[in-house]
């Protein structure tokens, strides 16, 4: 579990844009670093409630197993390697360095990943609260590869739009999320559509300064509000950062869900109960 715990800059560390009032390295087990979760940080920065950093080797193993979700959306971001993918809306395929993995939930999904090449799958992957209209609708997965994925200077688009670039991802409005690579000594400023008070970075490669200095491994999270965010990187960079209009609603949990209310959870996990029977009929769970 990450531990949250709140950053009191130093006066010399202001910047006259947005300061950083968490930074933590998350909790790492195995292969696998999580770094949010729906019970601590999720409840800063929702609608993104959890996200993993991992770096899985190619056994061609299930990484995660068949698992349900419900009252979300899943977003699996491929950096190396390559996902083999599978889910109960009937689709299954493969998902190559560059490319992204949807899977809205919603009412209730179940899905499963694997690593398909020879080299290590290295990923992110988020966890997006669904709005009310949406968390209990019909699940939907889309499989977008790399082509189709926009980018704009060096900012590649995973959801919403900056510049010219969007994603083609049907997800929720007013969201968006970025994969982010800077060359050393490089500064990208980035001005957040109006009520996006909620902003987080999470670096894996190289240092961005903003001027805290934010290490490969670490997570940030910005003071709530809609003013830029400046960032110089310290050798080759990369990172993933989240901004958005804050979800208004308590987090209500399950085990693989996030619901706006007990009786919304309880929908979704009969939804899960359900689709769950029919796999262990067909002998895919025990």
């Amino acid at each position: 579990m990450t531990r949250l715990t709140l950053k009191t800059p130093k006066p010399e560390t202001l910047s006259p844009a947005r300061r950083i009032v968490f930074q933590g390295r998350g909790n790492t087990r195995g292969p696998i670093t999580r770094l949010v979760n729906p019970s601590d940080l999720g409840q800063l920065i929702k609608p993104f409630v959890f996200l993993d950093y991992g770096e899985l080797p190619p056994t061609g193993d299930t990484f995660f197993g068949i698992h349900p979700h419900s009252g979300i959306a899943t977003l699996t971001v491929a950096l190396s390697g390559g996902l083999q993918y599978e889910d109960t809306t009937g689709q299954a395929g493969q998902v190559p360095a560059g490319g992204l993995e949807w899977m809205k939930a919603g009412a209730g999904a179940w899905h499963d990943g694997r690593v398909y090449t020879s080299d290590p799958l290295r990923f992110f992957q988020l966890w997006l609260a669904l709005p009310a209209a949406l968390e209990n609708s019909p699940a939907e997965g889309q499989y977008i590869p790399p082509e189709q994925v926009q980018s704009e200077g060096p900012v590649t688009v995973v959801l919403g739009q900056y510049g010219q670039a969007r994603s083609p991802i049907r997800a929720p409005e007013n969201i968006n999320y970025f994969h982010v690579r800077l060359e050393d000594g490089e500064t990208w400023r980035y001005q957040p559509p109006q009520g996006h008070t909620v902003g987080w970075i999470s670096v894996y490669e190289g240092a961005a300064h903003t001027p805290d200095v934010i290490n490969a491994g670490d997570i940030a999270v910005f003071d709530e509000s809609d003013a830029a965010l400046e960032f110089t990187a310290h050798g080759k960079t990369s990172f993933v950062i989240g901004t958005a209009i804050k979800h208004p609603h308590d987090l209500v949990t399950g085990y693989y869900s996030v619901h706006t209310n007990p009786n919304a959870l309880e929908k979704g996990e009969a939804e899960i109960k359900r689709i769950g029977e029919i796999l262990r009929a067909a002998g895919r769970l025990r």
